[in-house]
């Protein structure tokens, strides 16, 4: 896909935490950029064709034995490059300036004097706020380098040499603290690099059926439709390229939504006219499930589970050649990041998937991040309610049922669920969450339900704010939102007696419970 786009930016990652984020700013500024391990040799370098190359920044310390260089030859290509943070103290180090540890770190907020007749700043005060997080500072710039901004704790804290078209700043442009960042970001990217911003999802999606239909031939293609955004996205996509010549595959393993499985199969087999194969294995989920209560056991049960079902119904099938997953571009980065590979923290089932049924992969969202994919969707034409429906985790509801999984216990949380997400919506706060959902406690309080004395089941309400999952703030729903939520679930949902509020934010807690 990369090959067919003209405009493309390079991010070299030193190991910072903001590295992804430097590349959605691009993306949202329509410029398409990757990024490579700091380590990617110079050859790659060119093979990608970079217009401009932005260095990240990183926890280490130039002078560190174990830091991470680059080749020098880099900053020979011809075209603008921009450091940020480590990236410029590595600058300045390679190229022959000086860098120390400062007596003044700086991190957070800090008012930075700047010039604005550099062409970073062009439109700029002559005072911004920026926001730090460095221990060292420039002492003394390369030959041929010029100091445009300073604080008080950074007599450098940005530097340009205009012939050789580098730029070096200490601060973090990509970070919502540094208010005019985006537009330090513009500038570089068409004031100083010349580009356009061409990259669209509407040319995305043109291009990726030309690629798809290029890619299959007259081969079919099986698609895992979970009813997720990625899968569907996926699905429709290919759809729109090869049309018939795509079998999609859902499981209904039990431990769906309510109402899930009937709106899935409506909304593709019906509406968009797909062919669905639908397989219900709740019952032989819920036999693998019995008497587990870890979380982790209960996850390492649902995906091979998910795997021997799906491959059974996809051997009775005749001439599929490719199987299609929703590997999203940050998959991809924690694949070859600097860092190396992190921890597992989710695992692909396609990947198996492709092994034992000997296919060929097909990753049409592989190149985009989430807000992308959903912008996709949006140019396809899926429903607002598919696209920006709240995230569900791949066991389902067994990670939301703590303790053992049981039909009546997955039927309750069903219920009570689904009347949470009905108020909400109800109420307009559907979208003003990232997530609401119930989850089912394996606890039982006392209570008084006309004038009897009950003993019965526990609803946790979790609902969080957030802008990418990676933290979360509880959402502050007003108090007769709740009061409807507890009423209904109490009066409608039978073996249910307390309803109560998850108020923890992540960190410490994370969004789901288990």
């Amino acid at each position: 896909m990369s090959d067919t786009i003209h405009e493309k930016v390079l991010i070299l990652d030193f190991g910072s935490q903001y590295t992804q984020l430097i590349a959605r700013r691009v993306r949202e500024l329509h410029v398409y950029c990757e990024i490579y391990p700091c380590t990617t040799d110079l050859t790659k370098i060119t093979e990608f064709k970079p217009s401009a190359v932005i260095l990240s920044g990183g926890p280490k310390n130039v002078s560190e034995d174990d830091a991470p260089l680059i080749d020098t030859a880099v900053y020979d290509l011809g075209i603008p490059v921009l450091g940020i943070c480590y990236g410029m103290q590595l600058t300045t180090h390679v190229l022959g300036g000086k860098v120390s540890a400062s007596a003044k770190r700086e991190y957070g907020h800090a008012k930075m004097e700047l010039n604005p007749e550099c062409d970073l700043f062009h439109g700029l005060d002559k005072t911004e706020n920026v926001w730090m997080s460095h221990g060292d500072r420039i002492e003394k710039t390369p030959s041929g380098f010029t100091g445009c901004a300073s604080t008080d704790g950074s007599h450098y804290a940005a530097i340009e040499n205009r012939e050789k078209r580098i730029w070096g700043i200490q601060f973090h442009p990509e970070v919502a603290h540094t208010p005019n960042g985006k537009k330090m970001l513009e500038n570089f990217l068409f004031n100083i690099s010349g580009l356009t911003g061409d990259w669209t999802m509407r040319s995305f999606v043109k291009d990726s059926i030309a690629s798809i239909k290029n890619q299959v031939g007259d081969g079919g293609v099986l698609c895992a439709l979970s009813g997720g955004v990625d899968s569907s996205v996926v699905a429709k996509l290919l759809e729109e390229a090869i049309g018939d010549q795509l079998t999609c595959i859902f499981v209904d393993n039990g431990l769906l939504r309510q109402g899930e499985a009937e709106r899935v199969m409506s909304t593709y087999a019906k509406h968009f006219k797909m062919k669905v194969i639908m397989v219900d294995a709740s019952d032989f989920f819920l036999e693998k499930l019995r008497g587990v209560d870890d979380p982790q056991a209960k996850r390492k049960i649902i995906g091979p589970a998910f795997v021997d079902v799906f491959v059974d119904e996809a051997n009775k099938l005749d001439n599929i050649n490719f199987l299609a997953q929703g590997t999203l571009y940050p998959d991809v980065i924690e694949s070859v990041s600097f860092k190396g590979p992190s921890a597992v923290i989710k695992t692909h089932h396609n990947l198996e998937l492709g092994d034992r049924l000997h296919l060929d992969l097909i990753e049409p969202l592989r190149e985009l991040f989430k807000d992308e994919v959903r912008a996709v969707g949006e140019e396809l034409g899926l429903p607002k309610s598919m696209i920006w429906r709240h995230p569900f985790p791949g066991p389902g509801l067994a990670v939301r049922t703590l303790g053992e999984i049981t039909k009546e216990r997955l039927d309750i949380l069903r219920l009570a669920d689904a009347i949470i997400l009905e108020e909400l919506n109800k109420a307009n706060w559907c979208d003003k969450v990232w997530q609401a959902f119930g989850v089912f406690l394996p606890v039982k309080a006392v209570g008084v339900m006309g004038d009897e004395r009950t003993y019965e089941n526990v609803i946790a309400i979790r609902a969080v704010t957030s802008k990418d999952a990676m933290t979360a703030d509880w959402a502050h729903i007003p108090y007769d939102i709740l009061s409807k939520i507890s009423n209904r679930i109490i009066g409608e949902v039978r073996g249910v007696n307390r309803v109560v509020l998850d108020i923890t934010s992540k960190p410490p807690g994370t969004i789901e419970w288990e």
